[in-house]
């Protein structure tokens, strides 16, 4: 027994029919069929437009990482004494 005993399965079945009916499972059907054939063939356009593009190179004036600089004074810190 459990969920994939065929009897349940068989059961869930007409319980899905009689609330949507056959006409709206069928159109249902129908419906993610075509989402999935043009899912698939815009997945296949989006391969076929892509094209490599050279790179972009800075130009030959600017330092591609300008350098940073930092005004600051270091401070010795003293470790905590530990109470154990």
């Amino acid at each position: 027994m459990g969920i994939f005993d065929w009897k349940h399965w068989l059961i869930l079945l007409v319980v899905v029919v009689l609330v949507f009916g056959t006409k709206k499972l069928k159109n249902f059907g129908s419906d993610l069929g075509e989402s999935i054939k043009g899912f698939r063939k815009a997945m296949n356009s989006e391969e076929d437009e892509v094209k490599p593009q050279p790179p972009v190179t800075p130009p030959p004036s600017q330092p591609l990482n300008p350098p940073h600089t930092l005004d600051a004074q270091a401070h010795q810190v003293d470790e905590p004494v530990r109470r154990d």
